[in-house]
């Protein structure tokens, strides 16, 4: 088989990196994976590249803008299904999904984001990973919702369980040696999870704001620190200490709180 096609859109910064990858397996019978934003150029180029596909299905990582937004009108498009993780009629763990270069498996990777999955061709040892796993650093977002801690690194020992050769992230270049890849991304998230600890132990009554100059620095960028702020009350919610919010949370917007945390 041949690595998945792949467009990447126009919406390149500092959280997406060099920009929203999308990725297209099959020729006849197609499955087109994250699709991105709603971008008129992005939604053309893909339309084109299945242009002469027989049929097709639009398949979610998890439905944040940057890779979402441009499913309903791609879809209306092209007649294709979308699909994700999400719970209702929903793709669910080991599902499969056959197009005319290889199936790709269902593997449910929440953490990111509840919803969020990825998808394995097992034949070919090739993971696409949306956002659990980024091309370049060692770190994404996670901040979204109760228990998202300890499902980010259960999704991680999920992976790492996959006999892998490749990952492919909607964010970065390829990752040629899953294994430093997957535990890069471990390693940095409970060193996070001991900095917390450790800052708490020394000063039990510190306020997330607090928080977030012992373990980042003052110096954190304000653009980050909203997104750092969701970081550290997750934390605090995995290890007991402050339960999570339930008002507040942020709506991710493009990409703009995926990383720094």
């Amino acid at each position: 088989m041949k690595e998945p096609r792949v467009v990447q859109a126009d919406n390149a910064g500092l959280f997406a990196l060099s920009g929203t990858r999308s990725f297209i397996l099959g020729r006849r019978r197609v499955a087109l994976v994250d699709p991105g934003p709603h971008e008129a150029g992005h939604m053309e180029a893909l339309a084109r590249m299945v242009e002469d596909a027989e049929e097709g299905t639009i398949l979610l990582t998890h439905r944040h803008p940057d890779h979402a937004a441009g499913a309903p009108a791609l879809s209306a498009r092209l007649g294709f299904p979308v699909r994700s993780g999400r719970p209702a009629g929903a793709l669910a763990h080991g599902d499969v999904i056959t197009t005319d270069e290889g199936e790709l498996q269902v593997i449910a990777t929440p953490g990111h984001s509840r919803d969020h999955v990825a998808y394995f061709l097992p034949d070919h040892g090739l993971l696409l990973a949306g956002d659990l796993i980024l091309g370049e650093g060692s770190t994404t977002w996670v901040g979204e919702y109760p228990g998202c801690v300890a499902d980010y690194l259960a999704s991680l020992d999920r992976v790492a369980e996959l006999p892998l050769h490749r990952i492919l992230s909607a964010h970065g270049p390829p990752l040629d040696d899953p294994d430093e890849a997957i535990q890069r991304y471990r390693t940095h998230r409970l060193g996070r999870i001991a900095q917390v600890r450790r800052a708490l132990e020394r000063e039990p009554e510190l306020s997330v704001e607090e928080l977030v100059d012992r373990v980042y620095s003052q110096a954190l960028p304000h653009s980050l620190r909203e997104g750092a702020r969701w970081s550290l009350r997750a934390i605090l919610d995995h290890l007991g200490v402050a339960p999570f919010p339930r008002d507040g949370v942020p709506t991710e917007s493009g990409g703009s709180l995926e990383q720094g945390t």
